[in-house]
């Protein structure tokens, strides 16, 4: 039997004309079939947010040679579900999201699109991984990220990965002669420190915008951030099963009565 064409599924949440988006596809285009379902305008702080209250649209565009690629009006988990469903008609053998402007580190994969589409599809059971670049500018030099990308993609397609295996790689902005390669790394204990800058519009309304500062209250050498701050790409195994099994075995001693 012929073996069958892999098939890799690439999404982002800054949306399908996003720089990124072009860099991540350039950098796997050469380990299988991709295919593009990403939103059609930029979607970043979405989480894992789905679409149920007003129809989805899905448009194939031509923007990538020789690429199949659809934009949809929703969420990155919706582009990943109809990927899955209306598109694909299978599982891909693997989904990648991003590459991302900004940072996805620590606490920030909480409420990352980026890392939610790539979330949806381990839900599926496809290994996945979302991608980040902590420059922010929009003409950002990809070529050290779609490297990384290139290389992580290439190690997940060859590694025998259990269902579900979900990365969150950061790459951070540093000279490529200075880059120290990727590190395997836990989720930093970091938080922003929020504050909401109070204004006034020209009627004298209040309105409001999101500001604040990060904070690391980790000091491991082990974690996302050390790594990002010592020149290294950080790779982070994610799981989206939130149990608390230190607190659980914890309250079966003390709560003996449940």
């Amino acid at each position: 039997m012929e073996k069958q064409e892999r098939i890799i599924l690439v999404t982002n949440d800054d949306g399908i004309t996003a720089p990124g988006i072009r860099a991540l596809i350039e950098a796997v285009r050469p380990l299988g079939k991709v295919v593009v379902v990403a939103p059609d305008s930029p979607q970043s702080g979405m989480g894992h947010a789905i679409t149920i209250g007003v129809p989805l649209r899905l448009n194939q565009v031509n923007i990538f040679e020789d690429i199949e690629a659809w934009q949809c009006s929703g969420t990155p988990v919706d582009c990943v579900k109809l990927a899955r469903d209306k598109i694909l008609h299978r599982k891909p053998d693997i989904c990648v999201s991003g590459i991302n402007h900004g940072a996805n580190h620590s606490i920030n994969v909480i409420y990352s699109g980026t890392m939610s589409a790539a979330m949806e599809a381990a839900i599926e059971g496809i290994p996945s991984a979302g991608f980040s670049f902590l420059e922010y500018s929009y003409d950002a030099d990809f070529s050290l990220p779609a490297k990384v990308a290139r290389e992580v993609t290439e190690r997940m397609l060859a590694a025998n990965l259990p269902a579900g295996s979900l990365f969150n790689v950061n790459i951070p902005v540093v000279e490529e002669k200075d880059f120290r390669g990727l590190r395997l790394c836990r989720q930093a204990d970091a938080k922003w420190v929020e504050e909401f800058d109070e204004r006034r519009d020209p009627h004298g309304k209040k309105y409001y915008w999101l500001t604040g500062q990060f904070k690391n209250r980790d000091v491991g050498e082990d974690t996302d951030v050390w790594a990002l701050e010592n020149n290294y790409a950080s790779m982070v195994p994610v799981q989206f099963d939130l149990t608390n099994y230190k607190l659980m075995k914890q309250l079966e001693e003390s709560w003996k009565d449940l």
